[in-house]
């Protein structure tokens, strides 16, 4: 790596660190630690929950996805941006509301059990299960992206770059907690976007403008123009359909879900809404054109399987002088890190307030919970790496199991919990379970039992649904005080 390259590099990392000390100064109790006291902006909120969201899938993983196929990936851009929009439009600024109203939840877990009183703990600790579980394979995808950059940039072995990326992580996320997250996401969602922005105009116009570069796909191979590509039949259906459904995601991914709840106030979220889905739609374009723009640049010399989802990280270093090649290095780290740390906070939260305290400590004081918090981050970091360690992990493969797991098992359940007044307790503990198991046994046993390919969130999606209505309807209703406080919520929106 160029010196100017490194210095720009180490720069970044230098001031996110510091966001880390200055946010552990600002952090007294639980609460903060892992809400930020509710005191997120609409622009902060907005960018940090696209930051999180997208990781270094939007600059590793969809460039790559469309360079190995060409425009029949663009259907998940597509998929991801209908379920962002009706995310923020429809959940968002319910869930700031009444995640308030009821006890003042601080996490999803929290949110259940405070929504449908549950004095038994036992919808708590599921919904932790859940979150570890499927968080700590998450966190894995944001290692490997995390090794890949670092690998690449340095030309340092892979296990060597896996560590020192996951301690540069860990170090701010242990200090600082979700105030230190939150603002070094709303930096890394501006760096991603400008990253995203320079990137694909320069190097479409090295291939001689976007006419051009279309030509030189087209002629290399019509499929790669097509997005209808290989989509015939009823084997193009499901794919077009395992496309669309990582759109169901959002509904259920607690690093998402968070931020809304951390939102200042219920009436900043159109506005939050408005930057947020502005942010995603040009992000994810300039993803999908990085990646079709590969396939005609690196045609001499083509990328291979795993190292297809290194086109953007080839990119900046051949295109860009050293110093503009830094920050777009520091981009792609920007969006590993958002993640990554985000889905730990969560992890530990989860460790935190739903097992230890609901269960071991009831009495722990907020200042032993914030280390407990901090010292999950550690030992949930510890397993990812593990997860993470084969050198041919692939970032996509990893993000989409975790998203399905999310999806599927809180998805059907914070969007009735919301809009469903006769929900039960038996019906979300009975969602959660049917997603999540659908989920992994899906993942697990479809390629030998099942003779089509369908992504494992849609029928995990479905069935968590039927589980819900189907559990809610069987038992008796909500006691008067959970529906009076939906007839609460609703008043107040």
């Amino acid at each position: 790596m160029d010196l100017p390259t490194l210095i720009t590099f180490i720069i970044y990392l230098v001031v996110m660190l510091a966001i880390g000390i200055i946010s552990y100064r600002l952090t007294s109790n639980l609460s903060d630690y892992v809400l930020g006291g509710r005191s997120l902006t609409p622009g902060v909120a907005a960018l940090s929950a696209g930051a999180s969201d997208m990781s270094g899938w939007l600059l590793l993983g969809l460039p790559g996805a469309m360079y190995a196929s060409g425009m029949s990936a663009a259907w998940i851009g597509i998929g991801l941006s209908v379920g962002a929009y009706l995310n923020w439009q429809f959940v968002a600024k319910r869930l700031r509301t009444y995640t308030e109203v009821s006890k003042d939840s601080i996490t999803i877990p929290d949110y259940f059990e405070n929504r449908f009183r549950d004095n038994s703990k036992v919808l708590r600790v599921i919904s932790a299960i859940v979150i570890l579980f499927f968080f700590t394979v998450y966190t894995a995808s944001g290692l490997v992206g995390g090794a890949k950059l670092f690998q690449s940039s340095f030309d340092m072995t892979y296990t060597a770059a896996l560590w020192i990326g996951a301690i540069v992580i860990i170090s701010y996320t242990f200090l600082g907690g979700f105030l230190a997250v939150s603002w070094t996401d709303f930096i890394q969602g501006i760096l991603m976007f400008l990253a995203l922005i320079i990137v694909p105009i320069v190097a479409i116009n090295e291939l001689g403008g976007w006419n051009e570069t279309i030509n030189q796909v087209g002629n290399m191979d019509p499929a790669y123009v097509d997005i209808m590509a290989g989509m015939g039949g009823a084997a193009g259906f499901f794919a077009i359909v395992s496309s669309l459904a990582w759109g169901l995601g959002y509904f259920g991914q607690p690093h998402i879900l968070t931020r809304f709840m951390a939102v200042r106030s219920p009436e900043d979220i159109p506005k939050a809404r408005v930057i947020g889905i502005g942010w995603m739609v040009i992000s994810l374009f300039g993803a999908i054109f990085t990646g079709l723009a590969g396939i005609a640049y690196f045609a001499d010399n083509p990328l291979e399987g795993a190292d297809a989802e290194t086109v953007f990280i080839l990119f900046t270093q051949v295109l860009f002088n050293p110093w503009v090649s830094g920050i777009l290095l520091a981009a792609i780290l920007a969006a590993i890190m958002s993640t990554v740390d985000s889905q730990l906070l969560v992890s530990s939260s989860a460790l935190a307030e739903d097992f230890y305290k609901a269960i071991l400590r009831k009495d722990a004081s907020e200042k032993e919970l914030v280390w407990i918090g901090r010292f999950a981050v550690l030992g949930i970091a510890l397993i990812a790496i593990f997860i993470a360690s084969d050198p041919e992990s692939q970032v996509l493969t990893l993000v989409s199991y975790a998203w399905a797991g999310f999806g599927a098992a809180f998805g059907p359940v914070v969007i009735l919990s919301l809009f469903w007044k006769r929900m039960t307790r038996n019906g979300a503990l009975a969602g959660i379970i049917v997603g999540a198991v659908t989920v992994v046994l899906w993942k697990t046993l479809s390629a030998s039992i099942i003779p089509f390919s369908l992504y494992e969130i849609v029928p995990g999606f479905i069935l968590a649904t039927i589980a819900i209505i189907v559990v809610s309807l069987m038992g008796n209703g909500p006691k008067d005080t959970v529906e009076n406080e939906f007839d609460e919520v609703a008043d107040e929106i």
